[in-house]
């Protein structure tokens, strides 16, 4: 306990600095607008400022970053509640009770509620950050090599096959993305791998125009000729429409707390996160509910839980990433990315080595949640006018946005063209429903689990059995197994259903 109020000292004196206010607000005010707007996205956001993170300091760039992340979810909700469009995918949930309420003329409520929910989840999510990461950080102390390779092998499936619709098209993205994590030149051995001969692919494929190109540039394309209609008037959302009623808050209060809890433990597996937390948490609220006919039809418990569930998740998002240096989906890819980029290694070594980074960052996630409750609240009538914006006027900033900044980092226009295939390869991968995110990860974490097999391979003199006499990794493979063979269970039992339905509808006519 001592050592966790040491850190959270730390952090203060860290996360209160004027440059690392400045970046904490920029991100949750940037965050807050991508997830109001449909379409753009935290991931997507964070893919085009990455370039920034190669200007500034370590801790402002992931504060910055983190904050776009956290206030995408308190935005998001604001186009699920009054235009039936999730600004983000985990706020897809928010749509069923949100818009219904709209309707009924409680709009207000209901983006009151939310931002309330929203706060109430990630303050508890960020307690059980900072609670539990230096005791997973002591239990992390003990791994080698082995461990590690086998918690990213277990991470990779997770991700692929939990977090995706088609479980075997996320395994194969991520085989494409280990793939193209094997470009460049060899560190052990000096090889040119998949460069074609092409010098400018011996230091490998630009991390910033790949994570742009296949997220920025399809989510463009794929929305530009979208037009938005029945926006609601800013004016009709006053204070007094917004506060709720006594009965609001005792239908709420509970789902916040249970949304939450479900969003903590939720958000530390890697491959699930906010968007199954939110929908789970829904779930339950549906069948613990006295009246479940009102799920729908604007009950506001449908959003106070999820929402917590949703921001709860985020927040404890973080704690794999930090301390393991093991990204649960892609937008922690993305930050772990960002660390690597700054030199910094995430991982057991990174609350001792960089203490500072660590307990700032955490202290930051307090802030930047304070600093929403601040944006969300009394400037509700903003976000409302702002998604009046035509999407033809924010698309070719937005265009322009991305080429100035993959071209900043090298200065190179070969970057540019790679964003250029990148985003159409990424839109093709959309229209087929293969979902990139797994792509993302395997480019991210191949190289590294390259490096840890190869570690202990030399370690082990080539003996593959040195992964299973390890009991903490072959707990690792053998739930990397298990996941597996419930995929393929799971699809043989699908099968023999459509099987035999058909015959059943034959025998029927």
């Amino acid at each position: 306990m001592m050592e966790i109020l040491n850190g959270l000292s730390l952090g203060l004196s860290v996360a209160f600095s004027v440059s690392t206010l400045f970046y904490c607000f920029a991100g949750v005010a940037v965050g807050t607008l991508v997830g109001v707007l449909p379409g753009l996205g935290g991931l997507a956001t964070i893919a085009m400022l990455m370039p920034l993170t190669y200007h500034v300091a370590a801790v402002d760039a992931l504060v910055m970053l983190s904050g776009i992340y956290y206030g995408a979810a308190y935005g998001g909700s604001t186009a699920s509640i009054l235009l039936n469009l999730p600004g983000t995918a985990n706020t897809a949930v928010t749509c069923l009770d949100g818009y219904p309420m709209t309707k009924q003329g409680r709009a207000g409520v209901a983006l009151f509620m939310t931002t309330i929910a929203s706060f109430v989840g990630a303050f508890i999510g960020l307690v059980a950050l900072v609670g539990f990461a230096p005791y997973l950080l002591a239990a992390a102390r003990s791994f080698s090599s082995q461990e590690y390779f086998s918690l990213m092998v277990l991470g990779l499936i997770a991700a692929s096959v939990l977090s995706t619709s088609s479980p075997l098209k996320g395994l194969a993205m991520v085989t494409l993305g280990l793939i193209l994590g094997l470009v460049g030149t060899d560190i052990t051995s000096g090889t040119n791998r998949f460069t074609f001969g092409s010098l400018r692919l011996y230091d490998g494929l630009n991390l910033v125009a790949l994570a742009m190109g296949m997220f920025g540039v399809p989510e463009l394309i794929a929305n530009a000729g979208r037009v938005r209609s029945n926006i609601v008037d800013s004016k009709s959302i006053t204070w007094r429409s917004m506060w709720p009623t006594r009965d609001d808050w005792k239908r709420s209060t509970n789902p916040m707390l249970r949304g939450t809890g479900i969003g903590a433990v939720l958000g530390a597996l890697p491959g699930t996160g906010g968007l199954l937390a939110s929908f789970m948490s829904y779930a339950v609220e549906k069948r613990l509910a006295k009246d479940p006919s009102r799920f729908g039809n604007g009950a506001i418990e449908g959003i106070a839980g999820p929402e917590a569930a949703n921001n709860a998740a985020i927040q404890t998002a973080f704690i794999p990433t930090l301390t393991l240096g093991i990204p649960g989906d892609a937008v922690m890819a993305l930050m772990m990315a960002a660390m690597i980029i700054q030199g910094i290694v995430p991982g057991p070594g990174l609350m001792t080595q960089q203490p500072d980074l660590f307990w700032g960052v955490c202290v930051s996630f307090l802030i930047g949640n304070i600093m929403l409750l601040i944006l969300n609240i009394p400037l509700i009538g903003v976000w409302v006018k702002i998604l009046a914006v035509p999407y033809w006027m924010l698309f070719p900033a937005v265009v322009i946005f991305i080429c100035v900044g993959v071209y900043s980092i090298n200065y190179s226009t070969f970057d540019v063209f790679w964003v250029m295939i990148f985003g159409f390869l990424g839109y093709l991968l959309a229209v087929l429903r293969f979902e990139v995110a797994p792509l993302l990860l395997g480019f991210i974490l191949g190289p590294l689990m390259e490096e840890h097999l190869r570690r202990s391979m030399l370690l082990s003199r080539g003996s593959f059995s040195t992964f299973v006499e390890r009991p903490i990794s072959a707990s690792f493979l053998a739930a990397a197994a298990l996941i597996l063979l419930w995929l393929a269970y799971a699809s043989l039992r699908g099968r023999a259903r459509a099987r035999a339905a058909k015959q059943h509808a034959a025998l029927s006519e």
